[in-house]
């Protein structure tokens, strides 16, 4: 419970090279109970309810519609980068930018779908192989702890929503955003929580075609994340959107199949946060900082990255034998 609590806030923003070395105390003080305690509540929830991972997607797409929607408001507010090394992002944002409701479609996939695969999905993944096969699918917290949990959530994100200047920035929704926003949030949760998701998938019938490697479900999902950014405007969403669809569609599918376990999972979670550390070299952080600690930072992040992702495979692979 607690390697998730402080996993979360590391992949969410230092995991892509966000923040420098120096800075990592202070982000994991400060951003655990906001990140560690969404990434809980959404894993409780869906292993409670026994939706799965089908569950946890959806909430936690529905974490970060609160969070850039209604928390921070990054996804509405234009300048919301300004006074940050990715200010020259604004442009590119403007060409996908929504009339009336005012957020950009290419920043809601980047805000948004960030959450998902950083913040909340792969640390559960890392986390989940390191546990027991009885703890993997089972709570891990009762009422008392939920309790604390929701308490620390709701704190931290009161925390980011008064600070004017550097979590808000001063930013109010307008009615619409606030409405739209909040629309999107309930659909979500009300998905994740269909009683669909909690039916007992059937085994795979004798003789139906084995999953493939788990090597090859991380190369699958590394390459979309390697390359949903690559073209700009509506064309960019068009094709995030269509390769998106397809690599779940495909991933999904060798889910059924026989053979499929804990190490896929692992893969195509781990891919994104392996993804996040190797381009970490060529994405700035928020604030300026000497090529020298820049480097040194990047290097820390693959280490750290390597070292998790690693260490979970080799946890799985003496559970196996």
């Amino acid at each position: 419970m607690l390697a998730l609590f402080v996993l979360a806030p590391w992949a969410a923003e230092c995991s892509w090279g966000g923040f420098v070395v120096t800075d990592y105390p202070l982000v994991l003080i400060f951003l655990s109970p906001l990140y560690g305690g969404a990434a809980l509540l959404v894993r409780e929830t869906a292993r409670r309810t026994g939706g799965g991972w089908p569950a946890i997607v959806l909430l936690a797409a529905a974490f970060g519609v609160v969070q850039a929607g209604l928390v921070d408001q990054s996804l509405f507010n234009t300048g919301f980068l300004d006074d940050t090394e990715f200010a020259d992002f604004a442009a590119a944002a403007a060409q996908t930018r929504v009339p009336v409701l005012g957020f950009s479609v290419g920043q809601a996939f980047d805000y948004v779908g960030n959450h998902v695969a950083l913040s909340i999905c792969a640390p559960i993944a890392v986390v989940e192989s390191f546990v027991s096969p009885y703890r993997r699918h089972r709570p891990w917290l009762r009422w008392p702890g939920l309790l604390v949990v929701g308490a620390l959530y709701l704190a931290g994100s009161l925390l980011i929503f008064a600070d004017s200047e550097d979590g808000r920035k001063g930013f109010v929704l307008a009615p619409a955003q606030l409405v739209f926003a909040v629309l999107v949030v309930l659909a979500l949760v009300a998905a994740a929580l269909l009683p669909r998701w909690r039916r007992d998938r059937p085994a795979p019938a004798p003789g139906r075609r084995a999953a493939p490697a788990p090597l090859w479900v991380g190369i699958l999902v590394y390459a979309g994340h390697a390359t949903v950014g690559l073209v700009p405007g509506w064309a960019g969403v068009a094709l995030r959107t269509m390769l998106t669809a397809g690599i779940v569609a495909l991933v999904v599918g060798w889910s059924r199949r026989a053979g499929w376990g804990q190490r896929h999972v692992l893969a195509a979670w781990s891919a994104g946060l392996l993804s996040a550390a190797s381009f970490a070299y060529v994405v700035p952080s928020y604030a300026p900082s000497s090529p020298v600690m820049a480097l040194v930072s990047d290097i820390a992040v693959s280490v750290i990255a390597v070292a998790l992702v690693g260490g979970a495979f080799l946890r799985l692979r003496r559970e196996r034998r």
